[in-house]
């Protein structure tokens, strides 16, 4: 069973190369904020399947909610300082 979690997290990090993409080259930068949000939901569910891989799930739990939470607060603020700041699109 360890081995198709280990065989799963190598297929996710793999996908996660494809949101990337469009952080690094995105053609506006909202662009790249939705990438950002789309690599860290998947880097979320990384840390859980480790978490499964370690039989340590609730600890684990507890990492990736920090990280979603810090996730929405930083697109949050980000969006807002660009809303405030007046960006447009090129």
């Amino acid at each position: 069973m360890t081995q198709y979690f280990i065989a799963l997290s190598v297929v996710l990090t793999v996908i996660i190369f494809i949101p990337l993409y469009r952080v690094l080259t995105g053609p506006t930068l909202y662009d790249r904020l939705l990438g950002t949000g789309a690599v860290a939901t998947k880097t979320m569910v990384l840390i859980l399947i480790i978490g499964l891989v370690f039989n340590r799930l609730d600890m684990f739990i507890d990492i990736t909610l920090a990280y979603a939470i810090l996730n929405f607060i930083g697109t949050i603020a980000i969006a807002k300082y660009l809303e405030t700041r007046g960006y447009k699109k090129k």
